[in-house]
């Protein structure tokens, strides 16, 4: 399988950056995007990178937040055809808290509803096509990490609860040799992630974990102790970037050594 980084965080050679993430992977001859960055860039830059999102087979949105939904409204333009896979648990109703004030940090108000022929909601752990699966967490108290995060969920006007991530999915494919999971922000944690799909693929290989880890806002023992679990996971390779932090990013490649690829706008990466 390949896969090009449309849009990290940081700029590559060709193409620019933004606080996002959006992914082309191409498998058994199909195209899919997952994520669409936090405005229209990954467009530009699938363009400059001579992608056509046109011949993308289908969409997945790896959780309701803006800086990887944003983009999906020109994606759906671009693309008649594509269907776009949400959790079932994606509604238009995440938030940021800073101190008493709530600012909406999810995905563009309308689109459910204007798009809903081409939305598919996934539940728990769901085949797309051959080898390509989408699998919701398992993991209960995930309400702690939207707590510690000040992520949460808007119920009413004026009542609020903690993100339990239920929007929230990880795209996995199988490969001959093993799996490879992409979770784009690992909110639930990276070690985590790859043990909810370890049971769900007993006795496979983990030969890659992809996508940002969220550790940005994370003190240095914190990221050592999370490298160390990663570590126990026995997975072969990671690749990360956006929210996962540049001093996250160095305690990581110090602990875990070349298992550690960085990305970047405009990398290709095979695996």
């Amino acid at each position: 399988m390949k896969t090009t980084v449309l849009v990290d965080n940081t700029d590559g050679i060709r193409v620019k950056g933004e606080w996002g993430l959006s992914f082309y992977i191409e498998y058994e001859g199909k195209r899919i995007l997952l994520d669409a960055g936090l405005s229209n860039l990954f467009a530009a830059n699938a363009e400059t990178l001579g992608l056509s999102l046109g011949d993308v087979d289908f969409a997945v949105l790896s959780h309701a937040h803006d800086d990887h939904a944003n983009g999906l409204v020109k994606f759906l333009q671009m693309n008649r055809n594509a269907k776009l896979f949400i959790a079932n648990g994606c509604y238009e109703d995440c938030y940021d808290r800073k101190h008493i004030l709530y600012k909406y940090a999810g995905i563009p108000k309308g689109m459910l509803s204007k798009y809903a022929d081409r939305i598919v909601r996934s539940n728990g752990k769901e085949e797309i096509v051959k080898g390509v699966w989408i699998l919701g967490h398992s993991t209960p108290g995930l309400e702690a990490v939207g707590i510690r995060e000040k992520m949460f969920r808007k119920e009413s006007f004026f009542k609020y609860r903690p993100d339990d991530f239920n929007h929230e999915q990880s795209l996995i494919f199988e490969l001959e040799d093993g799996i490879v999971i992409f979770n784009s922000c690992s909110h639930a944690g990276a070690d985590v992630i790859i043990r909810e799909a370890m049971e769900q693929f007993p006795g496979r290989r983990i030969l890659a974990m992809i996508g940002g880890f969220h550790l940005y806002k994370r003190d240095a023992e914190y990221v050592r102790q999370f490298a160390r679990r990663v570590e126990e996971t026995g997975v072969e390779s990671i690749y990360t970037g956006h929210c996962t932090g540049e001093n996250s990013l160095r305690i990581l490649e110090e602990e875990l050594g070349d298992k550690v690829h960085r990305l970047m706008s405009g990398l290709v990466f095979e695996i």
